[in-house]
């Protein structure tokens, strides 16, 4: 297990303050935040590329803090790739192996294996100056993975390649988790994150705002950044009242029906946008929660199209599916109802 414990880290004119996580051997961890938020520093404070000013790292309950990148065993992916380009492919992926005094024989059949898993065996001879984008990562990865680092760290390794080259290695790193690789992975990207970990921690500002399963994670954000971040951006400042067998959190004007065995008081809720119904007109149903309002943006995503519709002042997003809408004939300043379960919503008390 790998463990950050109260990482502190000034660099530049930028810092990250208190970070603490726990990595499990065999997850694939994400640290998902926006350009600049600080994860490239925490991935190269791992590495053991630059040392935390605060704080300590475990390893396997050994104290690897002040230990160089060489001596831990971890393997990083840069985002350029840094491949040798006075060496051939073949010479790449062989490099980590000249420490280990291995036999020509022995270190050919090491790098045709690794080339093969990685689908570089074809380019071997070749120079790294006439590859591809997705060649050179593949290569990249190949290097990295032939010294069996015991943790995989990758420093946004998709946001270079074209759509099918990060499909094909999406794959191939699905591939290696389910083998058991342990990796830690930094992106941007939600889709990414949400397609490839099994743990996440959003990251803003050089503070982990939330890190843990990710189901967990989307169900019960803690904030209105990490609702945002992930794709949910129902979550609003209410009071939950409680008034003899009826409860409700009231959001300016709006009451807003719960289910929750929180006491009254301030507090937030939290509404996940594919529990949220689209109707033309206000329906009967089972569902508490019936808002009136008019849809100001469409955008269509990788998991169907979200619609924002403004009720009165507090703005919900729906997803819902490309037929909805061409069914219910939605498009901007459309008035329709919007419904959702009390059971639906999530509630915070602060």
């Amino acid at each position: 297990m790998l463990e950050l414990k109260g990482i502190d880290k000034k660099y530049k004119d930028f810092s990250i303050k208190n970070i603490d996580l726990k990595i499990e051997k065999g997850d694939y961890f994400v640290l998902l935040g926006a350009s600049g938020a600080g994860k490239s520093l925490i991935l190269e404070i791992i590495a053991g590329i630059i040392r935390p000013d605060k704080g300590m790292l475990w390893f396997n309950n050994q104290d690897i803090t002040q230990l160089s990148i060489q001596q831990r065993p971890f393997g990083i992916v840069f985002q350029d790739y840094a491949i040798f380009p006075h060496l051939t492919v073949f010479q790449n992926i062989a490099y980590s192996l000249k420490k280990k005094k291995l036999n020509k024989t022995e270190i050919q059949r090491l790098v045709n294996e690794q080339a093969a898993a990685m689908n570089v065996d074809h380019l071997l001879h070749r120079s790294p100056k006439t590859l591809s984008g997705g060649e050179k990562q593949r290569v990249a990865l190949a290097r990295t993975l032939i010294a069996k680092p015991e943790i995989l760290l990758l420093d946004e390794p998709l946001s270079a390649l074209d759509i099918q080259l990060q499909a094909d290695l999406r794959q191939r790193l699905k591939e290696l988790h389910r083998q058991g690789q342990t990796i830690v992975h930094v992106t941007h990207n939600y889709n990414e994150a949400i397609a490839l970990s099994n743990k996440i921690g959003i990251i803003q500002a050089g503070e982990i705002l939330q890190a843990g399963e990710i189901h967990n994670i989307l169900n019960h954000p803690k904030n209105k950044f990490v609702a945002d971040f992930t794709g949910h951006p129902n979550f609003f400042e209410g009071k939950l009242v409680r008034q003899n067998d009826q409860l409700w959190i009231e959001i300016g004007k709006h009451q807003i029906f719960a289910s929750t065995n929180e006491r009254e008081g301030e507090g937030s809720i939290f509404v996940r946008n594919e529990d949220i119904t689209i109707y033309k007109e206000q329906q009967l149903s089972s569902a508490r929660n019936n808002l009136q309002g008019v849809i100001i943006d469409i955008v269509p995503n990788s998991n169907g199209v979200e619609v924002k519709i403004n009720a009165d002042g507090l703005v919900f997003v729906a997803l819902i599916t490309q037929m909805s809408v061409r069914k219910l004939q939605l498009e901007i300043d459309k008035t329709v109802w919007l419904s959702f379960k009390a059971s639906a919503v999530k509630f915070y008390k602060n």
